[in-house]
């Protein structure tokens, strides 16, 4: 029987295992968990409806609309009110404030799946998951080195204020789910809201760029994945994504699910978004893998 290959590390990863876990955050990680753990033992369809609620509101408003398609890559515009309100619902997943998450994806765009890319599966998939935030210097309150990579956020006061005091939306809206429906609504809207948020986006960073189906020749690993792309709001048509990243619409053919897009759409009709880009590609697939 054939040993498992070791996971080549870049040098710059080497040395994040070299500096030692991050026990705050290993610490948050664990504590986040435990709570999701422990909301399966208390249900109610109350705060499960809680769950789903903010998990749209949190991962899909904040995350896919807001930190990846508007801050990250401009792919429309809106007012400052609704940007500003997209990064607030952003930060209630603890992925981050928002120079820090729109700095580490640019950088992964940069170097996709190539040296100083920050979460390649090809550092391996423990790596690309989760690992690559559990070892090292947290970089999640280093707003000025992140500003480096954000500078259009970091003249915002805005966004510093937000990027140094990510954790302080999420403990007030914990302290509201525990007023108005008790233990079971924090856990439910909190924790396993978190935690389901949590695995999805890391999900992309590491599934997507192992297992799908590629449209386009693009130079790194990146694969669509329907499965992804249904828990995600459609950021799981990834390879869609970084052969066209500026494109506000992920899901490029009519079967390819994008929420995001539906919402967009709704959002422009309404007149909330405007100057709204658009890949309209027709392409066939050219290289399939299991998913």
């Amino acid at each position: 029987m054939l040993a498992q290959a070791e996971p080549k590390f870049t040098e710059v990863n080497q040395q994040y295992y070299k500096e030692g876990w991050n026990w705050g955050t290993v610490s948050v990680i664990i504590l986040l968990h435990l709570g999701a753990i422990a909301a399966l033992f208390m249900f109610n369809w109350r705060a499960f409806a809680s769950a789903v609620l903010l998990y749209w509101m949190c991962t899909g408003l904040g995350i896919s609309l807001g930190y990846h398609r508007l801050h990250t890559h401009r792919s429309y515009k809106t007012s400052r009110l609704l940007e500003y309100f997209f990064a607030v619902c952003g930060a209630l997943t603890l992925e981050g404030g928002p120079i820090f998450w729109v700095a580490t994806h640019r950088i992964h765009h940069q170097n996709s799946d190539l040296p100083g890319d920050p979460h390649s599966p090809r550092d391996g998939a423990w790596w690309a998951h989760v690992g690559w935030i559990l070892v090292g210097e947290s970089k999640h309150n280093n707003t000025l080195l992140m500003s480096k990579y954000a500078p259009d956020l970091a003249r915002h006061r805005f966004y510093v204020w937000l990027n140094n005091w990510h954790w302080v939306p999420s403990v007030v809206l914990g302290a509201i789910l525990l007023a108005i429906g008790g233990l079971p609504m924090l856990l439910w809207g909190g924790f396993f809201r978190i935690v389901f948020g949590l695995h999805a986006t890391w999900l992309i960073n590491s599934a997507t760029h192992m297992w799908g189906a590629r449209r386009f020749n693009t130079r790194d690993d990146s694969r669509n994945n329907f499965l992804i792309a249904l828990i995600s709001f459609g950021e799981g048509w990834h390879n869609n994504h970084h052969a066209h990243p500026t494109s506000a619409r992920h899901g490029l053919a009519w079967w390819e699910f994008d929420i995001s897009w539906l919402t967009l759409k709704l959002l422009r009709t309404i007149g909330l978004v405007r100057k709204v880009q658009v890949a309209t590609v027709k392409s066939r697939i050219v290289e399939k893998e299991a998913a």
